[in-house]
């Protein structure tokens, strides 16, 4: 759906994305995350034809952007941070106007507006003013516009920005069954957003892709974690000396207890021989796990990796 290759982009002396490349399947739920700042909206802004790269190459659909733009744009639903709403329309009349600004047949509109209407559980407040409704109201209108033309692929900037707990829900919700027959890109720059709703991460940091991940994957590691009551001398050399282990780092103390992470190549399953030695040294084993780590503990690690030059967008 989605073929990005090698993409930069500069803002004067600002390099706001460096050599960015991924791809997109159809179906697929795709985060794009990143701190303020870190390019998400350019490339936003570069898949839907509003901007230029400076280089590279972006298909969507099996349309080259930068040749057919509105070829593409015909393809995509976008919602933008500020939903392009007009406040002093009722929904229904807002929605037609849409419906005509996308060409729309007029024999069409009716049963395009209503299906959208409904996706978007909007069929009680037509004929309200949109200005008159709530922040979660009106983001599900702009919802509305973006899939009116039932398209392929659907784009949407801080889907969820601004809303109450109960709207975030709501949203979420909608855009789960909205995924159902559209491809769906958001940014985002709220982890719960990405865990809750994706199949796959794109991290992004100072214009640079720093992690294409799928969260299942994202996930597991292969480090073995060791909690014990007391520190028994020369631990850590025995637990370096064993096969497939690569270091070895002593974790903060608690309650007199000592903790240690086993780092191993990958694919490697370091538990069953770290409980073996444990038991042959007799050592007083409080626990042994494999490892996980959580999206807030790569993202924070990312995000204190430095740039390959110091300039951000």
């Amino acid at each position: 759906m989605i073929d990005v290759t090698h993409l930069h982009k500069s803002y004067g002396q600002v390099q706001a994305l460096r050599d960015v490349t991924f791809q997109i399947a159809p179906g697929e739920i795709i985060g794009l995350l990143g701190p303020n700042g870190a390019g998400k909206t350019t490339i936003i802004k570069i898949l839907t034809g509003y901007l230029q790269p400076d280089e590279g190459d972006v298909i969507v659909d099996g349309v080259n952007v930068l040749e057919q733009p509105h070829a593409v744009q015909s393809r995509i639903g976008y919602l933008p941070e500020s939903a392009p709403l007009y406040p002093e329309l009722s929904v229904q009349d807002y929605l037609l106007m849409m419906a005509e600004l996308r060409q729309i047949s007029p024999e069409d509109v009716l049963s395009y507006v209503s299906e959208a209407v409904y996706a978007t559980g909007l069929h009680d407040y037509l004929t309200r003013p949109i200005g008159h409704l709530s922040k979660g109201f009106r983001q599900r209108v702009g919802l509305a516009q973006a899939i009116l033309h039932k398209p392929r692929l659907l784009i949407l900037d801080e889907p969820t920005v601004g809303l109450d707990p109960t709207q975030i829900v709501e949203i979420r919700s909608l855009i789960r069954r909205l995924a159902q027959r559209s491809t769906v890109l958001f940014s985002t720059h709220i982890l719960p957003e990405v865990e809750a709703l994706c199949d796959r991460v794109l991290m992004l940091f100072h214009g640079e892709m720093k992690l294409d991940s799928r969260l299942s994957e994202l996930a597991q590691t292969n480090d073995a974690l060791l909690t014990l009551d007391g520190r028994p001398p020369r631990i850590e050399s025995a637990l370096a000396k064993l096969d497939g282990v690569t270091a070895v780092t002593a974790l903060a103390a608690t309650d007199g207890r000592a903790a240690y992470r086993i780092s191993g190549q990958p694919d490697a399953d370091l538990c069953p021989a770290v409980y073996q030695l444990a038991a042959r040294q007799g050592w007083p084993v409080r626990e042994i796990r494999r490892d996980s780590q959580t999206l807030e503990s790569v993202f924070n690690a990312l995000a204190m990796s430095r740039p390959s030059v110091e300039e951000k967008e």
